[in-house]
């Protein structure tokens, strides 16, 4: 066997380090043209999404408002985008579980989310720890509708204008019951902000489900409800349920003889839930862009505005950085409000 010395040994391995070793111009040319070659994958399988059906987690229960909505848009995005969007109700903590499932799941289009004004901003006030944050681990695709609270009171009761509703419970406090689908919800809030600006006081009842409420209102147990107008539309339309005023800076296109708050001699007293559609953060630009532009063009369809409208909510759309603000100014608004009227969090 030959022998060399600790020079030769030192030369073979310069040597072969040489040999193997690329220069620094192939080294950008192949680190180049890696990324180029993922780019170009990231692009072809943008262009091709989707694939296969998307799965979209509704944080409520199947036949809530937010559900029935949602199912609209996205029966049209699937015509549009030529796949299924199969929904999948995880209801549970104030919608925090459905929520938190969509912000962990892999960032590849093919689990979205859609959330709400709840999820989304108040939550982040109402509970001490979220399993997500909606701002870091969500990626927004836009906002497509928003549902003023609505104030109505069983029919057998006197009130018929909001401020009589005022003078009502100022004369009767803590009598009047109003129901909401649990603390934190949009219509606990809404009750929550209306009593802080009135100075009245009425009692929360909190049910599991809207369908666990209704027979309550209608035998009038709970007369009163600051609900989404999906929930009480049919209680409106039997004659069941008056009312009263729009918690909005505008008449709903449902309820066009229905005044606004401000109308009704209540200003500033707005409060919305408000439904967008989102993916887990890190999903690619491409497939976001492609989502929006299936939404947007699913709630320009006059079809579809009808189907809105006709379940009590206002198509509005929000792009991803628009989305994105307002629900950064929206979980500021509620901290104050939440803070103001004294919600400890959960």
């Amino acid at each position: 066997m030959a022998r060399f010395g600790r020079n030769k040994i030192t030369d073979i391995a310069q040597q072969q380090r040489e040999r193997f070793q690329p220069d620094r111009r192939s080294l950008l040319a192949l680190g180049t043209g890696a990324v180029l070659a993922a780019t170009g994958l990231r692009r072809a399988q943008a262009q091709d999404y989707p694939t296969r059906p998307v799965q979209v987690l509704v944080p409520f229960a199947g036949g809530s408002a937010s559900d029935v909505i949602t199912r609209i848009l996205l029966n049209r995005m699937a015509t549009s985008l030529g796949q299924a969007f199969v929904v999948d109700n995880r209801p549970g903590a104030g919608g925090n579980i459905g929520t938190a499932a969509a912000a962990h799941a892999a960032p590849d289009g093919y689990t979205l989310l859609m959330s709400t004004s709840g999820p989304l901003a108040a939550n982040k006030s109402l509970y001490k720890e979220l399993p997500y944050d909606p701002l870091k681990d969500l990626a927004p695709i836009g906002l497509f509708a928003t549902l003023p609270n609505v104030v109505v009171i069983n029919s057998r009761l006197p009130p018929k204008s909001l401020h009589e509703l005022i003078d009502y419970a100022k004369a009767h406090p803590r009598e009047l019951n109003y129901g909401t689908v649990g603390v934190g919800s949009s219509q606990h809030l809404a009750a929550a902000y209306f009593e802080q600006l009135t100075g009245t006081e009425i009692t929360h009842v909190p049910y599991r489900n809207i369908a666990a409420y209704t027979p309550d209102f209608i035998a009038g147990q709970v007369p009163l409800g600051f609900q989404l107008l999906p929930n009480v539309i049919g209680l409106i339309r039997s004659g069941d349920a008056r009312p009263l005023a729009v918690a909005s800076d505008k008449r709903m296109t449902a309820l066009p003889d229905v005044p606004t708050a401000g109308e009704a001699g209540l200003p500033n007293y707005e409060s919305a839930a408000w439904l967008a559609l989102l993916a887990p953060a890190s999903t690619g630009k491409a497939v976001i862009d492609k989502l929006y532009a299936a939404m947007v063009e699913a709630v320009n369809d006059p079809k579809v505005r009808a189907l809105f409208v006709e379940q009590g909510a206002e198509p509005l759309v929000l792009d991803p950085q628009a989305l994105k603000d307002f629900m950064s100014a929206e979980t500021t608004k509620w901290a104050g409000i939440i803070k103001k009227i004294g919600i400890e969090p959960m």
